[in-house]
């Protein structure tokens, strides 16, 4: 075991292999406020990659609502489980507990669990459903208030992955140049070792071509510049993929390091489990504090206070709003004017948008024309 960097809970920890981070760091950032379970991202990837045989239950994307829903089932609170109970630091930076690398017994690479085929089989499970003894025939009676919240999940691509890690064929590679994470499926035999050991259970195995297979961050659209097809098809426009950068290299007018380190808006997901991953949420402002709490870690409180306090500051405004407004990879952004405008890796201008829509009020009759518009568009 070597002693790498994790940024994510503040420590070096102890990971098979040396530290050797990517030229660039693919990385997608969400805002969970926005989210509403329209299914658009999870039916995109599916009819784009996985329509074939064996992937009948494969969602490389999917939706889950929080906090009783989670596909496969239970994924969440079986690493929790294996994990036990660990603390972060008072000064709320440092994770003090294990790792799912650092509590593993001795003859595994990661602490894990393995998944049923039945639990592959409900991907919606709980989705809309109410709780307590709610008018229209609930049939969930939660201990604690009525909230809810949709948790858009894909690959997240970590710094250090669990499935690299424990694969016995040394058949999982993270690219250098992007660093996405694939599987080489020629030198795959479907051993299972990725699926057991990635505690967000997005390694799978297919059972008509008995090898593993998992999200590839689309990288055939990355390449050409764009964003992966779950971003380009999010209605909402909850979501940007861009490039993270460590703290000590952020640039703040890179709009996931603008996010992540600079507004301190989006979190990490199970931080503690140690693989520092490359996906990252807005939380939910209105959800309870203690659980996202133990998902997002401690400063999920700051983050909730930065995101109230949006509405006093035009350029993060802006940059939400630029969110969803391009099918390309923004590599930079500036707002000035009133306006928000996007760039590419070489800084040519890809979009701009005003930071606040216009807002036009049209008289029910127009007199030139002499024509109602009554409930028209």
């Amino acid at each position: 075991m070597s002693d790498v960097k994790n940024w994510q809970i503040n420590r070096e920890m102890q990971y098979p292999y040396e530290e050797s981070r990517p030229q660039k760091q693919w990385s997608i950032v969400f805002d969970l406020n926005k989210c509403i379970a329209c299914q658009t991202c999870s039916l995109a990837c599916k009819t784009t990659w996985t329509s074939g045989k064996g992937q009948e239950y494969m969602f490389w994307n999917n939706v889950e609502t929080k906090p009783w829903g989670s596909y496969p089932m239970a994924w969440d609170l079986n690493i929790l489980e294996k994990l036990g109970r660990q603390d972060w630091a008072k000064n709320g930076e440092t994770y003090e507990g294990k790792t799912i690398f650092e509590a593993a017994e001795p003859e595994e690479v990661a602490a894990h669990f393995f998944p049923t085929d039945e639990d592959w089989m409900y991907p919606n499970i709980g989705e809309d459903d109410c709780t307590g003894n709610l008018e229209g025939g609930a049939h969930l009676n939660m201990p604690h208030k009525h909230w809810f919240f949709y948790l858009p999940r894909t690959c997240a691509h970590c710094t250090y992955p669990a499935c690299l890690a424990s694969c016995p064929r040394k058949a999982i590679y993270k690219r250098p140049e992007d660093g996405i994470v694939l599987i080489d499926q020629s030198r795959c035999k479907g051993y299972g070792e990725c699926v057991r050991a990635c505690p967000y259970k997005k390694s799978m195995y297919n059972p008509h071509t008995r090898v593993s297979e998992k999200c590839i961050g689309c990288y055939p659209a990355v390449e050409e510049g764009k964003q992966p097809m779950c971003v380009q098809n999010c209605i909402g426009k909850i979501r940007i993929m861009g490039f993270i950068s460590p703290p000590w290299k952020a640039r703040m007018d890179n709009p996931v390091d603008f996010l992540v380190h600079k507004k301190k808006l989006a979190l990490p997901y199970y931080p503690q489990l140690g693989l520092e991953p490359n996906i990252y949420y807005i939380p939910p402002i209105h959800a309870d504090l203690e659980y996202l709490t133990q998902m997002f870690g401690p400063r999920v409180q700051e983050s909730i206070d930065n995101y109230k306090t949006l509405k006093d500051d035009p350029v993060a405004q802006g940059l939400l709003v630029l969110m969803g407004s391009t099918d390309r990879i923004i590599h930079s952004f500036k707002v000035a004017n009133g306006k928000a405008t996007g760039y590419d890796e070489k800084g040519q201008e890809i979009v701009t948008v005003p930071v606040t829509e216009p807002l036009i009020v049209r008289e029910a009759f127009d007199s030139e024309l002499g024509a109602a518009r009554h409930n028209t568009p």
